[in-house]
């Protein structure tokens, strides 16, 4: 018998870069999941493997916002 796949789940993911040229990308939905790396490519790699290791530890917050976007403002 095929054994069944569990269902991949979405997640947001913010991603920005500090003053060192790092990008941190963080998971909202998911409290202490973070990562960084030098490129876009490793931290996407990174982030989900520390997905992964957030899920083991805890669900999920209950809410699921949509992710309309970011927005920049001078003050």
């Amino acid at each position: 018998m095929k054994k069944k796949s569990a269902k991949k789940r979405e997640f947001n993911v913010v991603i920005e870069k500090d003053e060192d040229g790092f990008y941190v990308g963080s998971v909202p939905s998911l409290r202490g999941c973070h990562t960084q790396a030098k490129s876009l490519d490793q931290l996407m790699k990174r982030m989900t493997e520390v997905i992964a290791l957030c899920l083991e530890e805890e669900k999920p917050t209950s809410y699921s916002n949509e992710f309309i976007g970011v927005q920049k403002i001078a003050v």
